[in-house]
């Protein structure tokens, strides 16, 4: 049965990493054909006219993307006693950010980047405690944003057309209810290792798992170690601001990139803040849906909302160039980056 399991889950990583990268260029194409008018060599022309500093600072700012997760976990970590270098908390964001990126509801980020975690030698309990906190963060830097882009530009929202509306009131809705259920889970996490601990239980009565004893004190520890980090984040307050602020620049790096992208291909940088503020809106509205990088997804809502503050045709270049450096671009070096570093650690390993 567990053999079977196993098989399976391999298929479906198969799938989808085959899956996501044809999902991409059926989104690119679609994306072309519904605009006749626009081509990649336009865009590509779009790109090589661009104002190279504010390119450059579109790049750097996408670049800072991963940087800041990377510092986020580590600022964490240190919190918890460890003392992780900066490479290191690198390949954690990458492992993150391409596995989100290639899986449905970004459900592989998580699993790789507590795999490099505790090849590192952190434990379960840690790891999970550790990216636990990290994603509330995340969620709620989220939910931030948005505030901070009403706040910006009130109209932006009633700019969208009625299914972007609702998407975004049902991402946002979304991320509310995960913050709440992050700070459940963190404050009681007897609930996640009581069920875990049924299943091995189970599985070893049904001999499905020969020795449930191992899993079992393993489990027991890793539950120790949780309990004591989840102990030490509520009653630190240094440590979860520090934790919102990596997550909120992080957001905020992702997010200023399209704002830059516009002033640089010519774009009134008096609209930077209505273009800042429809991105935050933009990624509430596809950060829940259901598909590796909510591809599709991410591009109709910003042409959506792009296309309100400038002719189609510059909307489209805009978008395509937004959504290829923070998307296509970083999941591609993320991947990339978290590859070399997995040789490196295996080749370490083997020695």
């Amino acid at each position: 049965m567990a053999k079977i399991k196993k098989i399976s889950d391999k298929y479906k990583k198969i799938f989808w990493a085959v899956f996501s990268p044809l999902l991409a260029m059926l989104t690119v194409w679609a994306l072309l054909r519904q605009n006749r008018n626009v081509s990649m060599k336009g865009i590509i022309h779009t790109a090589a006219g661009a104002n190279r500093f504010w390119f450059l600072m579109a790049a750097i700012s996408s670049f800072l993307y991963i940087v800041f997760e990377g510092v986020a976990v580590c600022s964490i970590l240190r919190g918890t006693g460890f003392k992780p270098k900066l490479r290191n908390g690198i390949l954690y964001s990458t492992s993150d950010i391409y596995f989100s990126a290639i899986t449905p509801s970004a459900t592989g980020g998580q699993p790789a980047c507590a795999y490099f975690m505790m090849r590192d030698g952190i434990s379960g309990g840690v790891t999970t405690a550790v990216l636990l906190l990290n994603v509330m963060m995340y969620t709620l830097s989220i939910v931030a944003l948005g505030i901070i882009s009403v706040i910006i530009c009130p109209g932006a929202f009633a700019q969208f057309s009625v299914p972007s509306k609702l998407l975004i009131i049902g991402g946002a809705t979304v991320q509310l209810i995960l913050t709440a259920f992050f700070v459940m889970i963190l404050k009681n996490g007897d609930f996640i290792f009581s069920l875990l601990t049924r299943i091995v239980s189970f599985f070893g009565r049904k001999k499905i798992i020969h020795n449930s004893k191992k899993p079992l004190a393993k489990l027991t520890k890793a539950k120790a170690d949780y309990t004591a980090c989840s102990q030490l984040f509520s009653g630190n307050i240094v440590l979860l601001f520090r934790a919102f602020l990596w997550n909120l620049l992080q957001r905020l790096s992702q997010i200023l990139v399209s704002a830059l992208l516009f002033i640089s291909i010519g774009g009134n940088p008096a609209l930077g803040p209505d273009i800042f503020a429809k991105q935050c809106l933009i990624t509430i509205g596809y950060n829940f849906v259901p598909l590796p990088g909510a591809m599709g997804v991410a591009d109709y809502l910003m042409l959506n909302g792009f296309s309100g503050l400038m002719d189609h045709d510059m909307a489209f270049h805009l978008e395509m160039l937004s959504r290829g450096m923070t998307f296509y671009i970083c999941v591609s070096l993320s991947g990339l980056i978290t590859f070399i570093g997995y040789l490196i650690k295996r080749r370490k390993r083997i020695r």
